[in-house]
């Protein structure tokens, strides 16, 4: 039974208007609704095919043609991958990325140059599909999945294209879900040829031509593979002298920095998970020391990252009373007295001692039941000979560390003014 068709409106003289305001060229056939998806493609074609005109733009015939699909009665629902097939590669597909014989597009996607120029029509021709057909996003994504997992079947053309393709996609919004794709793009056989990191560096940097590294940080984190690019990596290949070397070559500097953050903070986190556990023992003061300097030097830890997370590690190890106030005072003090060597032991310079002093400073901000300990810490690390004069004056006058500054400033005013009128004496 022949159902509505899937063209525009008839205009005058017999050709077809669709509702772009483009004249059509009718074709002397019926189309009717497709009721399988070979002649669901074979619907889609004959609209592309009655919408292409010599003298309208490629993008005024795409919009011409989805203009038709719009109003036409087609099982989008059923035969949606497709509908996204043909405008991918032209038609209709089978096992990977061939399609099937028969009539094909003559432009589609996948054969124009890999440039956003060149793309960019398809990609709006999808963003008008989805914004009016929203449950065609999971054939899109279907589509865009199968695509990558026969990465192997394009040559190097063919994998920039996808690559700038899935990048285009992601930058207007489409609403596909980043973890199916990099889920197929995580494919072992893929991953082993080195095909995956390929991609993946193609799509990163098309990705930042047109967007902001945090939008494509996002992208990544929505597709849960932030903490899992060395992944992409050939087994043999996964370290982080490979990860560096890979993407410097590709210009992708940011995502460099970025990946040696999080190895930094994976490592500085086990570092203070393993140091507490030490203090808590409390293991002789001596080997601790050994520990963490063995440590920051294997994994490259920043001055700041290794001060502060010393200091966190030596205090969070006090047992504090819900109650007594003074005996918490107590207990805090007992445990700089106690683990002053450690700290003199890392702090060997004036900015390690300026740095401890912003940890100490920051510390007790944010336990406000240690605000008042601050001169005391202070003095008692001076008297241990972990914090210098200098270093102490450089601080009351100079420090740049914000976090409850001025309460900490007239707290300790008296000690600081003790400390210039020694200085005095001794010059006198």
């Amino acid at each position: 039974m022949e159902r509505p068709s899937a063209r525009g409106t008839d205009g005058p003289g017999g050709g077809r208007v669709a509702d772009a305001g483009v004249r059509i060229k009718a074709r002397k056939r019926n189309i009717t609704v497709a009721l399988d998806p070979a002649s669901f493609a074979e619907a889609i074609l004959d609209i592309f095919e009655d919408t292409r005109q010599e003298e309208l733009s490629l993008e005024q015939q795409l919009d011409a043609a989805n203009k038709v699909i719009d109003n036409s009665d087609l099982d989008f629902s059923t035969y949606g991958d497709t509908l996204f097939e043909i405008i991918f590669m032209g038609g209709r597909l089978s096992a990977g990325v061939k399609v099937l014989e028969g009539e094909k597009l003559p432009d589609y996607l996948m054969g124009r140059e890999a440039t956003h120029e060149k793309l960019l029509p398809f990609v709006l021709l999808l963003q008008k599909i989805i914004r009016r057909r929203p449950f065609l996003i999971k054939s899109l994504e279907n589509v865009l999945c199968k695509l990558i997992q026969s990465l192997e079947h394009f040559d190097k053309d063919g994998r920039e294209k996808l690559g700038l393709a899935t990048a285009m996609i992601f930058q207007q919004k489409l609403g596909v879900q980043p973890e199916n794709v990099f889920e197929a793009l995580m494919n072992s056989t893929l991953v082993s040829k080195g095909t995956s990191l390929d991609f993946f560096t193609m799509f990163a940097k098309d990705f930042l031509r047109q967007g902001s590294f945090d939008d494509l940080m996002l992208i990544l984190k929505k597709g849960k593979v932030e903490d899992k690019l060395i992944e992409l990596f050939p087994v043999s290949k996964r370290t982080p002298e490979h990860f560096n070397d890979h993407f410097e070559q590709a210009g992708l500097h940011k995502l460099v920095e970025h990946f040696k953050k999080k190895l930094s903070d994976i490592k500085l986190k086990e570092l203070g998970k393993e140091l507490a556990e030490m203090v808590a023992q409390e293991d002789d003061v001596d080997s601790v020391i050994d520990f963490v300097k063995a440590k920051s030097e294997e994994a490259s830890l920043a001055d700041s990252d290794i001060i502060r997370t010393i200091w966190t590690s030596v205090m969070d190890a006090v047992e504090w009373s819900p109650k007594n106030v003074q005996q918490n005072l107590n207990n805090a003090m007992r445990q700089v007295k106690k683990w002053a060597k450690l700290l003199g032991a890392i702090c060997t310079k004036g900015k390690h001692e300026v740095l401890l002093i912003y940890a100490i400073q920051t510390y007790c901000y944010e336990n406000t039941k240690l605000m008042k300990l601050f001169p005391q810490i202070v003095r008692t690390l001076y008297d241990a000979d972990v914090l210098a004069e200098d270093t102490i004056l450089y601080w009351y006058s100079k420090g740049q560390n914000q976090k409850g500054r001025q309460i900490f400033l007239r707290d300790i005013e008296p000690f600081v003014k003790w400390l210039e009128e020694a200085e005095e004496e001794e010059e006198d």
